[in-house]
């Protein structure tokens, strides 16, 4: 969310920002509002002023003419503030959730386009890998090693359902083991968050109302979230933190949800789309500095393409266009896989820096060197979605035999263990 006063001085800025989001946003009609309820505000202010000088005047004047004169304007004051207030409560939640609609203003450096199809390719990673052999999915793969159950999936689960198995539950606890001794090396506090998150919870991080319809709800009203960035960056949420402890560094696992909205006809089988996955998430707190935001935007980044660099997997990556930024987003960088048996790079991890977009909703603030009170900045990356990743793990390193090959990071964690499937 931003700033009113900020959204005010620079209402011309604010549009542009939404052009380049191309979302549909009426910045006129939000200061119109906040107009309407600055005025009200004032309206009320001194009409209560006046109704404390009133009621002072009623305790002490001995004359009962003017004592009943104030006494009917106490009650005429009393009508007009109740008016007003109700007013005010129409206007003040007109204005809330045109304040949480405001998109956030993209950097400078973020492309112009409409969609993913127009993002821009900034670096590769790898060679893609050139088989002397037609390439097998992750699905038949995964099927010929027992090492999931898409159809007893479903049976349980319903559509996107699966059950991963032997070889493939020891990799996905190999890859989080191997990931977690390598963030804790780069100063990350390890959490396991909730799931289970309050509407509040989800607002403050931006994640609806735009994304509300992607989201499943409980009977109690409470969401399951999709990503554990929603859990960890609520955690500090209404607290005044200590500046000596930026910058705040967090890897969040927890399990994440998604009704995959949208997405009919998309990736219908297989792990690349599924409705029930895990998640290890990069979060960061820092100050209120644009400069900082950018160096642990590259950070971030930087940890990811360590990762995948470690698993051998070819990969790029795109910073994301105007069209293709969430409402609270001012630059993402996507890191995208390569899939040998889809023939194309596919989307792993995306980096965001936010400003003090989340951080002012969420209010999550602390006292700078001069006492002053500021909203922190905060930035999250995927540290690794699984098992989505096991997708690239396993097509990449697939061979001729049909054998899959562990990548040497991973063969600690499951017992010296070099091939599955290896005859």
């Amino acid at each position: 969310m931003l700033d009113i006063k900020f959204i005010r001085d620079n209402k011309d800025l604010v549009k542009d920002g939404a052009r380049k989001k191309h979302i549909d946003f009426n910045v006129e009609k939000l200061i119109e509002v906040d107009t309407q309820r600055r005025e009200l505000i004032t309206s009320v202010e001194t009409k209560k002023a006046e109704q404390n000088r009133v009621s002072q005047l009623i305790t002490t004047t001995t004359d009962q003419t003017e004592r009943t004169q104030f006494i009917e304007a106490m009650k005429i004051l009393k009508d007009e503030i109740k008016a007003q207030e109700e007013k005010l409560a129409e206007i003040m939640k007109e204005w809330q959730m045109l304040m949480v609609a405001v998109p956030n203003l993209p950097d400078i450096s973020v492309p112009e386009g409409a969609t993913d199809e127009e993002n821009v390719e900034v670096r590769t990673w790898g060679e893609i890998p050139k088989f002397s052999f037609t390439p097998k999915s992750h699905i038949d793969l995964m099927l010929a090693h027992d090492m999931v159950d898409f159809d007893r999936g479903t049976k349980v689960a319903g559509f996107r359902g699966y059950f991963l198995k032997n070889d493939a539950v020891r990799l996905h606890f190999a890859l989080w083991q191997y990931l977690l001794e390598s963030f804790l090396k780069n100063n990350f506090e390890p959490m396991m968050v909730p799931s289970l998150v309050k509407r509040e919870t989800l607002m403050g991080t931006g994640y609806i109302p735009q994304g509300e319809d992607d989201l499943y709800k409980t009977q109690d009203t409470d969401y399951l979230s999709g990503t554990g960035e929603v859990a960890t960056m609520a955690y500090y949420s209404d607290e005044i933190l200590d500046k000596s402890m930026f910058p705040k560094k967090m890897l969040a696992f927890s399990p994440c949800f998604r009704r995959e909205a949208g997405s009919h006809g998309k990736d219908t089988r297989g792990l690349i789309r599924v409705h029930e996955f895990f998640k290890w998430e990069q979060v960061i707190l820092c100050e209120a500095d644009h400069q900082q935001s950018v160096v642990f935007h590259e950070e971030l980044t930087a940890n990811s393409e360590k990762l995948v660099q470690a698993l051998g997997i070819p990969y790029h990556v795109i910073v994301v266009c105007g069209g293709d930024l969430g409402l609270g987003q001012v630059k993402k960088y996507d890191i995208e896989c390569w899939v040998p048996a889809e023939n194309k790079y596919r989307e792993t991890h995306s980096a965001s820096y936010f400003h003090d977009f989340q951080t002012r909703r969420l209010n999550i603030r602390y006292r700078d060197d001069e006492g002053n009170i500021k909203f922190a900045h905060s930035l999250n990356n995927t540290a690794a979605a699984t098992p989505r990743l096991l997708v690239s793990i396993i097509e990449n390193h697939q061979q001729e035999d049909g054998s899959i090959k562990i990548p040497e990071v991973l063969r600690p964690y499951m017992g010296g263990q070099e091939f599955i499937g290896k005859k």
